[in-house]
C-alpha cells in the first residue's frame, strides 16, 4: 500500500474554520483564537480519518505573484481579511511548528502552486497525495492517485474527488476544469472569464469543444447570436483567464519528503502555546505522560520565581468522637486548614452531610459525620474557637452547612470580635473569578486543568460515582483519597493564584471585597427570607382569575380558540387571519416577541391583552408556582447567592432569583407582600440613592455634580435646567423626567437612537439632549473618552478599587460589536464600582451585627438595597447601624446617601 501525504491549504482552512465557528473565542489577553481552534479540530479529524505518513501545510505570502504581474486586477476588490483572523495566522504557524508539521510558503507563488508542485513530485515518488482545501481551483490537480478533499460546510463536512469523481460530477477531466474556469471566470479571484458566461454555459461549451483554444478556433462553426459575439469579443480575455486559473506545478522549491514525515510534537512548546491560547480541550487530548513532562518543564520557566513544593502529610480517617477531639487537640490556634464539607447542598430541607475533609499542616483527614447535629456543630465551634485560617473552593457551600449547624440549633455561638465566625484566608474559586471575571465556568476541574494541567473530578462527580448514601460504609477510603487529591490540588492552585493576584494588582479587591464577602452571603443563605404561603397562593388565585378573563377576551377578538402560548399559532391568528402588520416571516413562522408586539400595540385591542396575558403568566409560573416548591421546612426561602456570575462584580441570586421579582407592575410588586418578617421582628431596608450617578461624579471629577450631590440637590432637575437651558425653578415634570433618562443613559453609553426610543422623541432631538449634556458636563465626556481610549490600548477597564474587566469587543472590526465594546468600557467602571460599594457595605453591616451579638440578621441584598430582619427592640439601633455602614462603605468625593424604610413585609419597604 502506497503511503499517503496530506497537503493542506493553510489559508483556505483557517479562513473556513474562522467563519464556521458560531461565536468568537478570545483569550484573557485579547487574542482571537477560533480560526486556529477550528483548524486544529479539522486537522485532528483528517489525521484520524486518513492516517497519513507525511503532512505539509502551505500558505500564501503577501508579495505579488506572477498572476498579479500579468493582470493587475487579479484578486482586486477581494474583501480584506479581518484583523481578528489576520492575527491568528502567526499563531497557527506557531502551533504547527510545535507539532513538527512542515510549513511551505514562497514569495511570488500562491499556496495552490506549492500544493500542485508537491502533489506532482509526491506522485513521482509513489506517494498518494490528499489535498485539503476549500478552494475548488484545486480540482484541476485531481488524478488517479491525487485526491482533493474540499471543505463544504463548517469544519466537519467534506467532499472528496479523484479524476473519476470529477468526471462524474462535471463530465470533463481535471485538465478541462482549467478551461471551465477560463470561460466562466472566478469572482473571488477577480478572474474575468467571458462576460455573461456562467457555470452552466461554460460546462456546456467545454463538453462540446473540449478546451478554450478549441472553442475559439471553432467559432466560425457556431450559430450566430449573442453567445458567439461574446466569445469573439473576449477570446483573448478567456485565454488570459485560463492562464490565471492554471496552477503552476513546477515551482522552484526543494522537496525533501523526510521533512514532511509525521512526527511526535515538541510537547513542551505545544503545551506552552495551548496554555497561551487557552485551548484546554486540546490539552486534554495530549497523552498524559507527555503532558505531565511538558508541564514540569513549563513550570521551570514560569514567570513565578518561586517553585511550588508539595508537602507530604499523613492521611487519616476519623470515625469516632474521641478521634475527632484528639485531631482537634493537635491543631494549633490560627493554623491553616483546607476545608471541604461533603453535603447535598440542599436548601429546601436540612442538608445531609456525609463527612468533612480537612488538610492541616501535617495531616489530611476525612471526618465521618454519623451524628450530624453533634459532630458538625462541634467541628464548627472548634474552628471558631481556635480561629483556624481557612482556605477552600467555593467556601460559601461549606459555610452554609456549618452556619446552619450553629444558628439553627438551640443557641448560636457568639462571633469573634472581628465580627466573623470563620477566619477566611483564601478561596480559589473566588480568586479565579477576580482574575478572569468573564469566564462561564469556575469548576475545580476546569481551573485545575487550566492552571496546573492536572485532572481532578468535581466534588459532585466524585460523590455521584461513589454513592452518596453509602458513605458511612466501605466508601470512606474513597472519600479520604479524594480529600487528599482535592486539598493538594487547591493548595497548588492557591500558590499560582496568589502570584497572579499580585502581578495583576488585584489584591485589594480580592482581599478587601470578595474574600470577606463569602461568610455574609453564606449567612444570608442560612437565615433565608420567611414566605407567607397563604399570601402567595391568594395572589396566585387572583392572577389565575385574571388570566381566565384575558383568555376569553383574546378568543373573542380572534374569533376562535387557540394556544396563546404557541408563537406559531399566535402568529397565524394575528398576521394571517387578522391581517395585522407583521415582521419578517421565518421558517418557524412569524415572530411574536415583545418587541414586535409593542410596535403594533395600537393596531388592535388584542395586542395589549396578549402582552398582559404574558406578564401574568410569567408572574404565576415563575413567582408563584415556582416559589412554593422552594420553601424550606422552616417556612423560609433559602436562595443561593453567587459571586462568580457577573463580569461587573454584581452578586447574583438563584433558586429563586429574588433580585428579579418584578416591581414595575403593581401586581408584581404585590408578590413582595408574601415575603415577611418573623413574629417580634420587622424588616428594615436601606437603598442607596442614585449610586451609579454618584460614582460617575466621583470618577469623572465633574465638580458641579459633586457639589450637587454633597448639597443634597435634585440632580435630575439640575441636568434638566442645563440641557433645556431654563432656570431650575421653571423645569417641568416632563423635562425632569427626560433629564433623568439622559443621566442614566449616559452611564450606559446610550446612543441618540436608544434615547429617542426611550423618550419617544426624534433621533435628532435625542442627540441634541446628549450633546447639550456633554457640553455642560465636559469632565464626564473626557472621562468617558478616556475609558474608551484606555480600554483600546490595554484591553480592560477598572473600578475604583482596581477590579478589572476585559472587553475584547473594543477593537473588533465589526462596527456594531465595537460600539458594544465602547459602551461596556464606559459603563463597567461605574457599575463595577457601585457593586464594590454595596459589597463593602454588606461586609460592614454583617460584621457590626455580629460584634453586637444582635438578634437582627442581614437576609437579603438586591441591587443597591440591603434588608435586615430586625428584632423589634433593636429597630432604632439597626437603622443607625445600617445607615452608618452603608454611607461609610467607601470614601468618595461625594456623600453616599441611603433611604431607610421599615415594614412587616417586603412590599411595605417601598
Amino acid at each position: 500500500m502506497e503511503k499517503r501525504i496530506i497537503i493542506i491549504d493553510g489559508n483556505s482552512l483557517i479562513n473556513r474554520a474562522y467563519y464556521a465557528m458560531q461565536r468568537p473565542m478570545i483569550t484573557k489577553e485579547g487574542l482571537y483564537t477560533q480560526g486556529v481552534y477550528g483548524f486544529l479540530n479539522m486537522l485532528t479529524k483528517i489525521k484520524n480519518d486518513y492516517e497519513p505518513a507525511y503532512i505539509v501545510v502551505t500558505f500564501d505570502k503577501k508579495a505579488p505573484t506572477f498572476r498579479h504581474l500579468e493582470y493587475q486586477e487579479y484578486k482586486a476588490g477581494r474583501k480584506k481579511m479581518p484583523p481578528e483572523l489576520a492575527m491568528q495566522l502567526p499563531l497557527l504557524k506557531e502551533v504547527l511548528e510545535a507539532m513538527n508539521i512542515k510549513i511551505i510558503e514562497l514569495e511570488g507563488y500562491e499556496a495552490d502552486d506549492l500544493i500542485g508542485t508537491i502533489a506532482r513530485v509526491a506522485e513521482e515518488q509513489l506517494l498518494e497525495p490528499l489535498i485539503i482545501t476549500g478552494d475548488k481551483d484545486a480540482l484541476q490537480l485531481a488524478t488517479d492517485k491525487t485526491k482533493i478533499l474540499i471543505t463544504k460546510k463548517g469544519i466537519s463536512e467534506f467532499e472528496i474527488y479523484d479524476k473519476d469523481a470529477l468526471i462524474d460530477k462535471y463530465g470533463f477531466t481535471p485538465t478541462q476544469f482549467i478551461d471551465f474556469k477560463g470561460l466562466m471566470g472566478d469572482q473571488s479571484d477577480n478572474i474575468p472569464g467571458i462576460p455573461g458566461v456562467g457555470e452552466k454555459t461554460a460546462q456546456k461549451l467545454i463538453l462540446e469543444f473540449g478546451s478554450v483554444e478549441a472553442l475559439i478556433s471553432s467559432i466560425d462553426f457556431m450559430a450566430k447570436g449573442k453567445l458567439r459575439e461574446k466569445i469573439e469579443e473576449n477570446a483573448q480575455l478567456a485565454i488570459m483567464s485560463k492562464r490565471l486559473a492554471t496552477i503552476n506545478t513546477h515551482v522552484p522549491i526543494d522537496i525533501d519528503f523526510s521533512e514532511y514525515l509525521m512526527e511526535e510534537p515538541d510537547y513542551e512548546s505545544l503545551v506552552s502555546i495551548y496554555v497561551k491560547l487557552e485551548f484546554n480541550s486540546l490539552l486534554k487530548r495530549l497523552k498524559a505522560t507527555d503532558l505531565a513532562a511538558a508541564t514540569d518543564k513549563l513550570s521551570e520557566i514560569n514567570q513565578d520565581s518561586r517553585k511550588f513544593e508539595k508537602k507530604e502529610r499523613q492521611a487519616i480517617k476519623i470515625s469516632s468522637l474521641e478521634e475527632f477531639e484528639s485531631f482537634f487537640d493537635g491543631l494549633e490556634n490560627q493554623e491553616e486548614i483546607a476545608l471541604k464539607v461533603y453535603s447535598d447542598k440542599n436548601h429546601k430541607s436540612t442538608s445531609s452531610v456525609y463527612g468533612i475533609g480537612v488538610m492541616s499542616t501535617n495531616t489530611i483527614a476525612f471526618i465521618q459525620c454519623d451524628e450530624y447535629a453533634d459532630i458538625l456543630k462541634r467541628f464548627a465551634t472548634l474552628m471558631v474557637e481556635k480561629s483556624l485560617k481557612i482556605f477552600g473552593y467555593y467556601l460559601i457551600n461549606d459555610y452554609y452547612v456549618l452556619l446552619t449547624s450553629l444558628i439553627r440549633n438551640d443557641s448560636p455561638i457568639i462571633a469573634r470580635e472581628q465580627g466573623f465566625f470563620f477566619n477566611t484566608i483564601f478561596d480559589c474559586a473566588i480568586a479565579q473569578y477576580v482574575l478572569e471575571p468573564s469566564k462561564s465556568n469556575y469548576e475545580l476541574k476546569t481551573v485545575a486543568f487550566e492552571l496546573l494541567h492536572t485532572e481532578i473530578e468535581n466534588e459532585e462527580e466524585f460523590m455521584s460515582a461513589n454513592g452518596q448514601l453509602n458513605i458511612f460504609g466501605d466508601l470512606s477510603d474513597s472519600y479520604l483519597d479524594y480529600t487528599k487529591k482535592w486539598a493538594e490540588t487547591i493548595e497548588e492552585i492557591r500558590f499560582v493564584q496568589e502570584s497572579k493576584l499580585k502581578r495583576e494588582e488585584l489584591e485589594e479587591v480580592y482581599y478587601q471585597v470578595e474574600l470577606p464577602l463569602i461568610e455574609p452571603m453564606a449567612s444570608m443563605e442560612c437565615y433565608g427570607f420567611k414566605l407567607d404561603k397563604t399570601e402567595l397562593m391568594t395572589a396566585g388565585e387572583s392572577i389565575s382569575k385574571q388570566l381566565e378573563k384575558l383568555t376569553d377576551i383574546i378568543y373573542e377578538y380572534a374569533g376562535e380558540e387557540f394556544n396563546i402560548n404557541s408563537p406559531v399559532q399566535l402568529g397565524t391568528i394575528l398576521f394571517e387571519k387578522m391581517g395585522l402588520p407583521a415582521g419578517k416571516k421565518t421558517k418557524r413562522g412569524y415572530s411574536t416577541n415583545a418587541e414586535i408586539l409593542e410596535k403594533i400595540r395600537h393596531e388592535h385591542d388584542i395586542i395589549p391583552c396578549i402582552l398582559e396575558y404574558r406578564t401574568l403568566s410569567k408572574l404565576k409560573g415563575t413567582y408563584i408556582d415556582g416559589l412554593l416548591p422552594l420553601v424550606h421546612d422552616d417556612g423560609r426561602i433559602h436562595a443561593h447567592f453567587q459571586q462568580t456570575v457577573t463580569a461587573t462584580g454584581r452578586i447574583s441570586c438563584t433558586e429563586p432569583n429574588l433580585q428579579n421579582i418584578p416591581i414595575k407592575q403593581e401586581l408584581g410588586r404585590k408578590l413582595r407582600k408574601a415575603f415577611v418578617s418573623e413574629e417580634e421582628f420587622t424588616l428594615v431596608g436601606a437603598d442607596y440613592s442614585q449610586i451609579e450617578l454618584r460614582v460617575l461624579a466621583h470618577m469623572s471629577e465633574e465638580q458641579h455634580l459633586i457639589d450637587a450631590f454633597n448639597n443634597g440637590d435634585d440632580i435630575h432637575r439640575i441636568t434638566a435646567a442645563r440641557v433645556f437651558k431654563v432656570p431650575e425653578e421653571d423645569v417641568t415634570a416632563l423635562q425632569r423626567s427626560n433629564a433623568k433618562a439622559v443621566n442614566f443613559g449616559v452611564i450606559y453609553g446610550m446612543s441618540g437612537f436608544g434615547l429617542s426610543e426611550e423618550l419617544n422623541i426624534t433621533r435628532k432631538e435625542a442627540e441634541r439632549y446628549i450633546d447639550e449634556y456633554f457640553k455642560t458636563n465636559t469632565n464626564v465626556k473626557i472621562f468617558m473618552d478616556e475609558q474608551i481610549k484606555f480600554c483600546k490600548e490595554n484591553g480592560y477597564v477598572a473600578t475604583i478599587m482596581g477590579r478589572k474587566r476585559a472587553i475584547h469587543e473594543i477593537n473588533a472590526s465589526n462596527y456594531m460589536v465595537r460600539q458594544l465594546g465602547e459602551r461596556l468600557a464606559m459603563n463597567s467602571p461605574i457599575q463595577g464600582s457601585a457593586a464594590d460599594i454595596i459589597k463593602l457595605a454588606m461586609i460592614k453591616v454583617y460584621r457590626e451585627l455580629n460584634k453586637k451579638n444582635a438578634k437582627s440578621r442581614l437576609i437579603l441584598q438586591v441591587h443597591d438595597e440591603l434588608i435586615i430582619e430586625t428584632a423589634e427592640e433593636e429597630t432604632a439601633d439597626i437603622e443607625i447601624l445600617l445607615r452608618e455602614c452603608m454611607e461609610s462603605a467607601m470614601d468618595l468625593k461625594i456623600k453616599l446617601a441611603v433611604e431607610l424604610n421599615q415594614g412587616n413585609n417586603w412590599y411595605n419597604l417601598k
